[in-house]
């Protein structure tokens, strides 16, 4: 005799938080990232898919638990005065969140590097048959379109593989760091 177990709105819940938790573990780094963002409402610095998929497991579980009681919460808040300033960061609530700031513009603090042309200047470079220009700006380059801090960057944006910008665009030729340094 075969019975069947009638399924409770609970036990699709569970059926329904076990595909989530599932659907996980295919996902790349970037839709990682983007579930992460839906989750907690903020943006992750991490790249690394074991700590995503997990913290995203946990806040989806907590989100379908209610997260923590009232009593806790008001617990948590009572001890919020004994811990180190370092350890305290509230979070604001999923409604209050606002657009991230816009990004600093950042001073070099570094010397410019003297191999370098002046500001404004073309450097041009012709790799498998096309030819690749790079505006030098004071602080970084731009190449097709987008901003870059070193030239190096740049030389690996166009090859695919690494590269010393400065011997790429012909700017130091081979060996020529080690003899200014014994100098």
């Amino acid at each position: 005799m075969n019975a069947t177990k009638k399924r409770t709105p609970a036990d699709a819940d569970v059926v329904q938080m076990a595909d989530k938790l599932a659907a996980l573990t295919v996902m790349t780094v970037g839709e990682l990232r983007a579930r992460y963002r839906e989750v907690f409402g903020e943006p992750t610095r991490s790249r690394n898919k074991w700590y995503l998929q997990r913290k995203i497991a946990w806040g989806l579980q907590e989100q379908a638990g209610g997260g923590l009681s009232e009593r806790t919460q008001e617990r948590i808040d009572e001890l919020a005065d004994t811990v180190p300033s370092r350890w305290r960061h509230k979070l604001p609530e999923l409604g209050e969140l606002a657009p991230p700031p816009p990004p600093k513009k950042r001073k070099s603090k570094r010397k410019r590097d003297p191999r370098l042309p002046a500001p404004g200047a073309v450097l041009s470079r012709v790799f498998d048959g096309e030819r690749h220009d790079v505006t030098v700006h004071r602080d970084d380059f731009t190449y097709d379109g987008r901003r870059f801090d070193t030239l190096s960057q740049v030389a690996r944006a166009i090859t695919g593989t690494r590269w010393n910008g400065f011997l790429f665009f012909g700017l130091q030729a081979r060996g020529a760091s080690k003899t200014r340094k014994a100098q």
